[in-house]
This record gives C-alpha cells, sequence and structure tokens, in this order.
C-alpha cells in the first residue's frame, strides 16, 4: 500500500520533455478547422484537464459553456461582426488591409465552440489571494484555458481563442450571471491546415519578438 510519504513523483524522461517542448512550440491559434464532429467524451476529457490548472487559492474560478444551439451561435457570430468591423476602422492605409485580410475567427466551421468565464462571486478559495490582487481570479482561468489548449493540441485537436467580443454583450447572450466576467470564446476541432509559424506571422502582422527583448534586471 503506497501512504502519502511513498508516493514517487513522476520522472519525465529527456524524451518526454523535447516532447513537451515541441508541443509548446506547435500551439497554434488555429481559425481553420474541419468541421467533423470530435470524437463522444473527448471535449469533457479536454475540460477535465484544464481544471488541473493552477487557481488562486484553488479557487476553481472556470466556468464553462458548451455553446450548442444555433441561436447562441448566431448571436455570438453576428456579435463578432459587429465588434470586427469597428475595430478595422482603428487601423488605416496599409494596416487596415492587412486587418481586413485576416482570418480572425473560426465560428463558421468549428464543431465545438466554449464559451470561458470567471466566476467574481465564488466562495471557493476563501477569498485567499483576492483582497491585494483580486485580478488572480481572471488569471486563474486563463490558466486553465491555457492548460486545455495544450492538452488538445498534443491530441492533434485545434483551438482558436476569438477576442473580438464584448465581455458584457456575451455574458447577455451566453444568460449566464451577471457575476460571471467574460474570458474567451474557444473554437474547437480538427484544424484544417498545419503550419510551423503563427498565422500572424506568416501574414507580416507581427513577427516573433526574440525573449532577450522583455528580460531586466534589477
Amino acid at each position: 500500500m503506497c501512504t502519502q510519504d511513498s508516493i514517487q513523483q513522476p520522472l519525465f524522461s529527456p524524451e518526454f520533455q523535447r516532447d513537451f517542448d515541441t508541443l509548446l512550440k506547435w500551439r497554434r491559434d488555429v481559425r481553420r478547422f474541419r468541421t467533423e464532429a470530435l470524437p463522444g467524451g473527448l471535449v469533457d476529457e479536454l475540460l477535465s484537464l484544464a481544471a488541473l490548472a493552477p487557481s488562486v487559492g484553488n479557487s476553481q474560478p472556470w466556468r464553462f459553456v458548451k455553446v450548442q444551439s444555433p441561436e447562441k451561435r448566431k448571436a455570438v457570430r453576428d456579435h463578432f461582426q459587429i465588434c470586427n468591423a469597428e475595430a478595422l476602422n482603428d487601423y488605416h492605409s496599409e494596416r487596415a488591409k492587412q486587418y481586413a485580410q485576416l482570418k480572425l475567427s473560426g465560428m463558421d466551421q468549428s464543431p465545438t465552440q466554449l464559451a470561458v468565464f470567471c466566476d467574481h462571486a465564488t466562495l471557493q478559495g476563501h477569498g485567499l489571494g483576492k483582497k491585494t490582487m483580486p485580478e488572480t481570479l481572471d488569471y486563474s482561468v486563463v490558466m486553465a484555458v491555457h492548460t486545455l489548449w495544450l492538452a488538445a493540441r498534443a491530441r492533434g485537436v485545434g483551438v482558436g481563442w476569438v477576442s473580438i467580443l464584448d465581455p458584457k454583450e456575451m455574458t447577455s447572450i451566453m444568460d449566464v450571471p451577471g457575476e460571471w466576467a467574460f474570458v474567451a470564446y474557444l473554437c474547437i476541432g480538427w484544424p484544417e491546415e498545419e503550419h510551423e509559424d503563427p498565422e500572424l506571422v506568416r501574414h507580416g502582422w507581427q513577427d516573433r519578438v526574440d525573449i532577450s527583448k522583455f528580460i531586466v534586471e534589477r
């Protein structure tokens, strides 16, 4: 019988480390999906893994809404079109042309769509860490999104984060409690294509910057 003291820490081999590095390098914000449904149970498996993410005070403030009804999906798509048009107006000349050519949502193709919220009213965690940095609740939800993203990628599943949406409007569209703050809208499915480089790099919007540019010493 194993006791708490006798449980051995897993050893992650050099091969696993290299595979994990590859996973990080191949994570992509997917915009183009095949339309066939994911296997039954896979989405719930990904959500279970997402729930292993760290959270402030172990508050687990993430709330996932499976957006399945055609009416809700249409409402989100329509709202995205409005927000996207408004965002386009903020750009000018060549940058505006670039923006207009970007595909910024996979909502028309992705078979699975999730609206992700942060429950600001949760009693879980008993408020630990919230007084000085209340935003850590939202950060915890972002950690869950990233965990889901990596778990999906490891299974060959693509995830696209749609952020051109108004949080208050999304709370209304999804008909969730007012204490739930919108964090992310995720399109999930089999990628239509694979690329080594991010789409925004490939289309000249923004190159990756060497990490040395963002490290300071004090």
